[in-house]
């Protein structure tokens, strides 16, 4: 009787959000319609300095890059920022990791949507420590950048254009390898 009264107290239980580094994380996500859950979340360092927190929302959990990028419905990467940075940084790191994992002919051809990008990212002009900055894939729209609940630009057309955005964090030259690991539940 007791163990049945504990397995239903826990399933009654709200599920906790997790924490990274002090930040937390919301265990589910809500885009348009879709309810999402939280895949995986983990700290981008550089030399040192602790840059973000990402999370990863997804229809249902995956664990490896294919089953993510191959996923269908809506999707959403975060960063919850953990200093201040400038629009030149936001973009010159998204550009390098598109380079790193996209092919020159995908470059290419993604190269006018990566243009409508960085003009997002720079009419940002900057973000501060704590904003939080969303990339969320909308089935049949585009890609929708979001800094703190509130869209900005234009959505950008093609699915193919949102796959290059997570192979930033989750391709073979991730941002960091270790937060490629956190992302998918590791």
């Amino acid at each position: 009787m007791r163990r049945a009264l504990l397995v239903l107290a826990l399933l009654a239980a709200p599920a906790l959000a997790a924490e990274v580094a002090g930040v937390k994380i919301d265990d589910r996500a809500k885009v348009d319609a879709s309810e999402l859950v939280l895949n995986g979340a983990g700290l981008r360092t550089k030399f040192f300095l602790n840059i973000y927190v990402a999370g990863l929302y997804l229809a249902e959990k995956k664990t490896t890059a294919s089953e993510v990028l191959a996923l269908p419905g809506a999707k959403r990467i975060t960063m919850r920022l953990m200093r201040d940075v400038s629009a030149k940084q936001l973009t010159d790191a998204l550009d390098v990791g598109i380079q790193a994992n996209t092919s020159a002919a995908e470059r290419e051809s993604l190269q006018g949507r990566l243009d409508e990008l960085n003009a997002i990212m720079s009419a940002l002009k900057s973000a501060k420590e704590g904003d939080l900055i969303a990339l969320d894939w909308l089935p049949g729209t585009g890609t929708r950048i979001v800094l703190n609940g509130e869209p900005r630009g234009k959505i950008i057309e093609g699915e193919d254009f949102y796959r290059a955005l997570l192979r930033i964090w989750l391709g073979e030259e991730p941002a960091q390898e270790r937060l490629k690991k956190a992302l998918l539940g590791g």
